[in-house]
């Protein structure tokens, strides 16, 4: 593992811009991803969004390691058992009431990156009930995970806290896929460290003062079990399960965490 970077007051306030923008965008999305609305559409409004407030995409032809082309869209959107990394405007969906569907975005912004997600179900949560738990308990996972952080917090301290909150559940029994999880972010889309959904308290990378970390909750209703499609991008589950995934860029301070990602 490289270097983690820590960045300066003046940094992250232009990270809080930028992620201004975005959490307005993706509120945007969430109004607007409604029933016979195409994935494509909400992708062309994101794009759109960026530009209006001077702001670039950041996932739009950004070819992650080991990817076999460039991401095609603005945004991922992911739809019931796609689990990440859904691309929106190639076989475009047509989003139907009681669809899951996870809005996950980048944006660059004088040259800093913020990343964030949200998860809803189109026409309400009454239309499918087992997603809305499901979206309920990954934001819970997010918020504990968020309430804890301080400088001196070890990774395995925020995948404990995720694990915690996931295992715990009164309800249904949810699943975490362990390949996946947050990231250091900042000056690029992706950095170290690699901030996991699960693990034990005191282990792992210790996180200091201006650090600045993507912390992503990513559940599957049953089995983690997953495949990559023919499209080199989007993962889904093989059972054919929901899965969730809700997302905040955060900086670490010394009186604990400021969220970036927000209004």
């Amino acid at each position: 593992m490289s270097k983690i970077n820590t960045y300066n007051e003046k940094e992250i306030e232009i990270l809080k811009e930028g992620g201004k923008i975005l959490y307005t965008i993706l509120r945007t999305l969430k109004e607007e991803a409604l029933e016979n609305v195409s994935t494509k559409d909400l992708n062309q409004r994101a794009h759109d969004m960026c530009i209006e407030n001077n702001a670039i995409p950041a996932f739009l032809n950004y070819t992650p390691g080991g990817a076999p082309r460039p991401f095609p869209g603005a945004i991922c959107i992911s739809v019931n058992h796609e689990v990440v990394h859904g691309i929106p405007n190639e076989k475009p969906r047509i989003l139907k009431k009681g669809d899951v569907v996870t809005l996950d975005m980048g944006l660059k912004y004088k040259n800093m990156f913020t990343d964030s997600a949200i998860t809803i179900v189109i026409g309400g949560g009454e239309y499918n009930k087992v997603g809305q738990e499901m979206i309920d308990v990954a934001n819970r996972a997010l918020n504990a995970a968020i309430d804890m952080l301080k400088p001196g917090v070890k990774t395995g301290d925020i995948g404990q806290a995720i694990e915690d909150v996931v295992n715990n559940n009164k309800g249904t029994k949810f699943s975490i896929p362990a390949i996946l999880g947050g990231h250091g972010i900042g000056h690029g889309i992706h950095e170290d460290p690699f901030v996991p959904n699960f693990g034990k308290s005191r282990e792992g990378v210790v996180l200091k003062e201006g650090n600045v970390i993507a912390i992503e909750p990513i559940l599957t209703e049953k089995s983690t079990a997953m495949n990559q499609l023919s499209d080199g991008y989007t993962f889904v589950t093989q059972d054919k399960g929901l899965s969730v995934h809700v997302e905040h860029t955060v900086a670490i301070t010394k009186d604990g965490a400021v969220i970036l990602s927000s209004e």
